[in-house]
């Protein structure tokens, strides 16, 4: 994954800045690929005697709604802050709602709207299109449903639970209380691996 390569395996750890859908470019197999390295930041390591990182540039921008509330506060970029982009973004994906949306007004946003659903109420929160099968939607109250069907049924409820869990664990308000970049990855290839 592109964020653990950055976070984790460039000699100076990379921070994009700007993790959002339209900075997530997909090639002709349907991949994607960050894009818009414009506001990305290095993490120069300070002397041992000072403790922390100190990013290559002052005053991050970024996207409203993507930015983790600790930038607003005038706190120092580091790979937390991309994490918390990368929740927002699963949420997004999964749910076809903007952290912008009206709906998100107040102390109602994006990340609240999903971890008040889940795990009981995924169905009324996951887009739609995401889980129609020819036409007829997987997740339904149906109970007609024959052994594959509910096997398959129940294989994606679950994955979906877990997906959203790893967005609302990387869009926690608090950047200690966010997953690693390598963890949120592990946890997405076992989802994957699983269906």
């Amino acid at each position: 994954m592109a964020l653990d390569y950055l976070h984790h395996q460039c000699e100076t750890p990379i921070v994009h800045c700007d993790l959002k859908p339209s900075n997530v470019l997909l090639n002709d197999d349907m991949i994607g690929h960050v894009g818009d390295f414009g506001l990305v930041r290095f993490l120069l390591k300070l002397p041992d005697s000072c403790s922390g990182n100190q990013s290559s540039s002052l005053g991050v921008k970024g996207t409203f709604g993507y930015t983790p509330p600790e930038y607003g506060m005038g706190n120092e970029v580091w790979t937390q802050g991309d994490v918390y982009s990368y929740g927002v973004l699963l949420l997004e994906l999964f749910t076809r709602k903007r952290p912008t949306d009206e709906i998100f007004q107040g102390s109602v946003n994006l990340h609240n709207f999903v971890k008040t659903a889940l795990p009981n109420q995924v169905e009324q929160i996951v887009d739609p299109v995401l889980v129609q099968e020819r036409g007829e939607g997987i997740i339904s109250t149906d109970n007609n449903l024959n052994g594959d069907s509910t096997r398959a049924f129940i294989n994606i409820q679950e994955s979906l639970i877990a997906i959203l869990e790893v967005g609302v664990a990387c869009s926690a308000e608090l950047p200690r209380e966010r997953l690693d970049i390598r963890d949120a990855l592990a946890e997405m290839c076992r989802i994957r691996n699983k269906l």
